[in-house]
């Protein structure tokens, strides 16, 4: 009897022992890439997205074997509610332990949007939105947001002028606010590094002032070298009480006030009034029209001496500057008039 009795336990063992080595080598399959290779494909996680579902996806679309023993990786890993939202890049040839820690670690797609010198917030929320980056609306809402601008220094009631021009890399699951203050952070960042706030007691003038007269120049200066001089011109006239007669002003003026993103200016523009029309309205408009980059900013911050008060485009990009009014009519004369 003792003899059947440790032949049982030998048998129950063995059956143990069985059993354990195949669901070793079943988890170590599971555990394995689908495939040797494979095309990468971009998976998306949305936010509020539960373990399960996300497990369920990378199982139908051929990511993993098993969604179960993914399941028990994240559990056994702590990770179960760790997964982070976000477009991620994944491959049938990664193992589900790379692919947990690729979506844990929030190894997101980072699109490169770059945003050129001289866009206004209207233009920029567009080239977001076709980069798939954040709706347009939403983003504008955040720029005209009282309380972001505060905590993000800005004591204007809109974040124009302020998203700094540059290459950025975003992802996609950021936020509005997120990417708005990315770009007033690289603002400031490119202020501080050029010690722009000890030139600003030199002229004895404010970063907002700055910042809408460099939005200006960088709307009218075509080439680099003229925004010192354009920089002037504005300069000479704000200090003899000239109005600017910015042909950009009025433009933003119209699409604040009517949405209109582009025509033509009439004359009846001109004569209207409103707080961007530097025709009617004596000093700087209301605010920025539009985002300068560092050369607007440097040269509105370190302008060239000249008594230009005048300047015509020459029609190739670069301009005229006269000092008088009978010397500026004669160049309108010549590169405007004479060419229509």
């Amino acid at each position: 009897m003792k003899f059947f009795s440790e032949f049982k336990w030998i048998i129950l063992l063995y059956l143990l022992f069985i059993l354990s080595w195949f669901a070793y080598n079943k988890w170590q399959d599971t555990m394995k890439p689908v495939a040797r290779s494979g095309s990468a494909i971009v998976f998306e996680v949305p936010k509020g997205s539960s373990f399960k579902s996300i497990a369920k996806e990378l199982e139908d679309d051929g990511l993993i074997r098993s969604k179960e023993a993914l399941y028990i990786l994240a559990w056994y890993k702590k990770e179960l509610a760790s997964i982070k939202a976000g477009e991620y890049k994944l491959s049938p040839a990664m193992t589900p332990e790379e692919i947990l820690e690729t979506l844990v670690t929030g190894k997101v797609i980072r699109h490169l949007i770059t945003i050129p010198e001289g866009y206004n917030m209207f233009q920029i929320a567009r080239l977001l939105e076709r980069g798939g980056v954040v709706k347009k609306q939403a983003f504008l809402k955040v720029c005209t947001d009282w309380d972001f601008l505060r905590k993000s220094g800005i004591q204007e009631d809109s974040a124009e002028g302020y998203l700094f021009p540059e290459s950025y890399y975003l992802s996609k699951n950021s936020s509005p606010r997120e990417i708005a203050q990315t770009f007033i952070n690289q603002f400031w960042k490119i202020w501080k590094d050029n010690h722009f706030n000890k030139r600003l007691k030199e002229i004895n003038s404010s970063v907002h002032e700055v910042v809408t007269l460099a939005s200006i120049v960088e709307l009218e200066a075509a080439v680099p070298e003229e925004k010192p001089i354009i920089a002037s011109v504005f300069w000479n006239r704000l200090k003899r009480g000239i109005p600017l007669q910015a042909d950009p002003t009025v433009k933003y003026g119209v699409l604040i006030e009517k949405k209109i993103k582009k025509r033509r200016l009439t004359w009846k523009d001109l004569r209207k009034s409103t707080p961007y029309n530097t025709y009617t309205l004596h000093g700087l408009p209301k605010g920025p029209i539009a985002n300068p980059g560092l050369d607007s900013l440097r040269a509105v911050l370190y302008p060239k001496k000249t008594d230009y008060l005048y300047f015509v485009s020459k029609g190739n990009g670069r301009h005229y500057f006269s000092k008088t009014l009978k010397e500026h009519n004669r160049a309108v004369e010549r590169y405007i008039k004479s060419h229509r």
